[in-house]
């Protein structure tokens, strides 16, 4: 794989199985500041391993994971957990709300756990829901708000910290087509703004086309696709 130069995350050979069952088998990938990289491929391709392997929630078998000339591969679990609350912003496709907390309390947690104050991790959650368009849903618990409004939640929470990356796994495959259209556009325009890159898992054409570039993942293998503008 030829790396672009100012990637800011890199993967070269990564290899994993799972018992009897190869997840990846050579998979490659990179990303810019500031991009937006769907990884696309069928269920059951890799995609999701790739994933969590370039978040470092899951190590590889082998290969090696570069994040701002750093080797992931190399951390401690601890070191690693660092880089996740503090660098790294994280969308799941059910959101993953804390049931017992408010919104607001859901989006302030990730600043919470780095220190911040109550006063101060709300004021700056607060900016960041209404700039996702929820800042009406600050009192309410994710069982009183809609999906496509609970996944905006999400999205606010996983912006909080201003990440470098993003990760987002199938971020509207609970959501109708109208609703995740506004997430997807509410979400790339936010990550562009703060020249966060953007690692996106799907399947559907039409979140994939939020993209800058996109990668497909087959049998455990990544292929680098040129986009027809």
């Amino acid at each position: 794989m030829t790396v672009p130069a100012g990637s800011l995350l890199i993967a070269r050979d990564l290899r994993k199985t799972y018992g009897p069952t190869t997840a990846l088998d050579g998979a490659e990938f990179s990303i810019h500041p500031g991009e937006v990289v769907a990884v696309m491929g069928p269920s059951g391709s890799g995609k999701s391993t790739l994933l969590h392997c370039l978040a470092g929630i899951v190590m590889p078998d082998s290969g090696s994971i570069t994040y701002n000339g750093r080797e992931v591969t190399s951390m401690s679990d601890s070191e690693r957990s660092a880089l996740r609350r503090s660098e790294f912003g994280f969308v799941f496709q059910f959101g993953q709300l804390v049931p017992e907390l408010t919104c607001v309390e859901n989006v302030a947690l990730p600043l919470r756990l780095s220190g911040s104050s109550r006063k101060a991790a709300e004021r700056t959650a607060l900016a960041w829901m209404e700039r996702l368009e929820v800042d009406d849903l600050r009192g309410k618990r994710p069982g009183e708000v809609s999906g496509g409004q609970g996944q905006r939640v999400a999205v606010a929470r996983s912006l909080v910290t201003n990440p470098r990356v993003v990760f987002a796994d199938e971020p509207t495959g609970a959501l109708d087509s109208l609703n995740g259209e506004r997430v997807m556009e509410l979400l790339t325009d936010a990550a562009r703004s703060t020249n966060a890159a953007v690692v996106l898992v799907t399947h559907e054409a039409r979140v994939a086309a939020y993209s800058d570039r996109e990668i497909v993942v087959r049998d455990g293998r990544s292929r680098d696709m040129e986009r027809v503008v």
